[in-house]
């Protein structure tokens, strides 16, 4: 899939849905620094992708960079109040719950 992927970005198509996908193969895949490439490019197209702002933490979190996951889970969490996305919400309010109690 994620080379599919990767050769249709080749060609041009760039947009959130594809940098979406490849942000959460990469992270399916163990690939923390390459899904949060594809993940922040993502956001910084579609900033209102309540979805890619999740995955994009949790990048950031494997990365072990906690301040990067908790300013994404923040910028996510506001996202997804704007548009209603309620599932988002609470299990970005979940993340950032559990950031507070490791420190």
């Amino acid at each position: 899939m994620l080379e599919s992927l990767e050769k249709m970005l080749a060609k041009g198509m760039d947009n959130p849905m594809l940098r979406f996908g490849l942000g959460k193969g990469y992270l399916d895949a163990g690939d923390a620094a390459r899904a949060s490439e594809h993940l922040q490019r993502c956001v910084k197209q579609d900033p209102g992708y309540s979805a890619a702002w999740k995955l994009l933490g949790k990048a950031h979190q494997q990365r072990g960079d906690a301040e990067a996951a908790r300013a994404a889970w923040e910028q996510g969490l506001a996202a997804a109040q704007a548009k209603g996305d309620k599932q988002a919400e609470k299990e970005m309010t979940v993340f950032l719950r559990k950031l507070d109690k490791q420190r």
